[in-house]
């Protein structure tokens, strides 16, 4: 049996990003516990540069963004690393270094900062 084109299965590409970090910096308005209380833009921020700084961003290497409610609220603030599906909670500024410098720049997870997988909204 033959298949044109458009029934073609099509074949998986390579990433075009090694890593890819997603931040919430999601703000609830109505009080609930959000990313956005928790200093999650400056921890975006932060990473954002020091991936700059250390020559990881752009194609092929590594991606930083913002993203809207990633649903961990309650083990916030948190940030994912994809493609591994990782996921991170984090208290300050040296625990972004920390997950810049291990898991971005040399693809080792940070045991101590991963995101308990029982925590959710």
């Amino acid at each position: 049996m033959n298949q044109n084109a458009s029934e073609m299965p099509v074949a998986a590409s390579p990433s075009y990003y090694q890593r890819h970090i997603f931040f919430c910096v999601n703000e609830r308005k109505n009080g609930e516990a959000c990313c956005a209380h928790l200093n999650a833009q400056a921890a975006f921020d932060h990473c954002k540069a020091l991936v700059k700084e250390a020559g990881l961003a752009g194609p092929g290497k590594v991606r930083v963004n913002k993203a809207g409610c990633l649903d961990r609220c309650a083990a916030g603030p948190v940030a994912v690393v994809y493609p591994e599906a990782v996921w991170y909670s984090f208290v300050d500024l040296a625990d972004i270094d920390e997950i810049v410098d291990s898991h971005l720049k040399d693809g080792r997870v940070v045991q101590r900062l991963l995101t308990p997988a029982h925590l959710g909204r």
